[in-house]
């Protein structure tokens, strides 16, 4: 049992690291700052961090985009929105499960949301990814949730190998291609959102892919900390031959599309208030676009996508992407989630009897990442 003594000393040291990370943090972006001093410095400095990641990643060129056979099924009806299980082929022989939240009734046009779940035990089922996803449904949006590599039903490969940050990015590649074939699908208004590691393939996907509109990443953009996870770090994507980047100035790749940041005080974003934002925002200044990023703080608050969390990421997608709140909303202001059916993986599950994942799946990491490694070989 810790002694008040060991508990004051380990309080400080953390306390005193975190200082550490923050002066890291500083120093890092200060020298980002001088790289783009105006808007042509800027873009040109983007293309090549764009082009790194996508070659580090090995989708530069970008691979062929093949057939996604999706297969949708198991329909659920509630109060003003839709739940259906479904999967579709990222690659020949790699399926990606997840579901489909649509409103009910489907408007003309049709916002489109991507949720990407980061490192939670549930993943997808989490009730808070629910939550989100179920709600955006009932003000008028799609909502796309899906496996991270290895997690949950996707099990063909495991999640912690070499090629995990690839396999990611481009499942969220196609994703959104799957996403914007549906009925009424609006190109205008796509949007992003994840926390933790979701929240890095939110970012990661609207630097490489322009198609993304708005995005929403929740306690994950850090200058000094880059995920600790091979799907987010484990190739070198910070580094390359012309240039070494950090988390927050790929999110400031979105620039100026719309972008709200989320932060705690209890993990690696506690100063993206003060360190993270106000750098974005000169990124942002180059675009005369400073009003195109948000940011709210939670001081006391932990890491996770909790209510307090959704609130602010509401709010902005309601207002950028013009959704309907009436049904969404307390009398008080406040967002009403009672409508929402929290289910069981059981009853979302993409893979069941009468939709087993197809004969040519591929099986085990050697086969899988082998898969992945060949994508842009011989694609001039």
């Amino acid at each position: 049992m810790e002694t008040p003594e060991y508990t004051i000393q380990d309080k400080f040291y953390k306390w005193a690291l975190s200082f550490r990370f923050r002066a890291y943090g500083e120093q890092n972006l200060k020298k980002l700052l001088a790289l783009a001093p105006t808007r042509d410095a800027w873009e040109a400095r983007r293309a090549t961090i764009r082009k790194g990641i996508l070659s580090t990643a090995g989708l530069q060129p970008l691979p062929e985009k093949t057939p996604l056979h999706p297969v949708v099924h198991g329909r659920r009806e509630y109060k003003r929105y839709a739940v259906e299980n479904l999967f579709f082929e990222s690659i020949p022989g790699f399926f990606v499960s997840g579901n489909l939240y649509s409103p009910v009734p489907v408007p003309p046009s049709v916002p489109v949301m991507l949720l990407p779940h980061g490192h939670h035990v549930l993943g997808r089922f989490k009730p808070d990814h629910q939550q989100l996803a179920a709600t955006l449904a009932r003000m008028g949006a799609y909502a796309l949730t899906y496996d991270m590599v290895g997690w949950n039903e996707s099990t063909q490969s495991s999640h912690k190998n070499p090629r995990g940050f690839q396999m990611q990015l481009w499942d969220s590649v196609r994703a959104l291609d799957l996403a914007l074939s549906l009925p009424g699908a609006d190109p205008a208004r796509v949007g992003a959102s994840g926390s933790s590691g979701g929240g890095t393939q939110t970012f990661m996907l609207a630097a490489v892919d322009d198609r993304v509109k708005a995005t929403a990443p929740v306690v994950m953009v850090s200058s000094f900390f880059f995920g600790g996870c091979t799907c987010e770090s484990g190739l070198p994507i910070h580094k390359g031959e012309n240039y070494k980047t950090n988390n927050a100035e790929i999110a400031a790749m979105a620039a100026p599309r719309p972008q709200l940041l989320v932060s705690v005080g209890h993990d690696w974003t506690r100063f993206q208030p003060v360190l993270e934002y106000p750098f974005m925002q000169h990124h942002y200044g180059l675009y005369g676009a400073t009003g195109m990023l948000e940011q709210f703080h939670l001081h006391d608050e932990k890491h996770d996508y909790g209510p307090s969390k959704r609130a602010p990421v509401l709010e902005f997608f309601a207002r950028h992407f013009h959704l309907e709140t009436g049904g969404a909303k307390n009398e008080d202001g406040t967002w009403d989630e009672t409508g929402n059916v929290v289910e069981t993986g059981e009853a979302m599950a993409a893979f069941d009897t009468a939709h087993p994942r197809p004969t040519n799946a591929l099986q085990g990491d050697d086969a899988v990442i082998a898969a992945f490694a060949s994508l842009s070989k011989g694609k001039k």
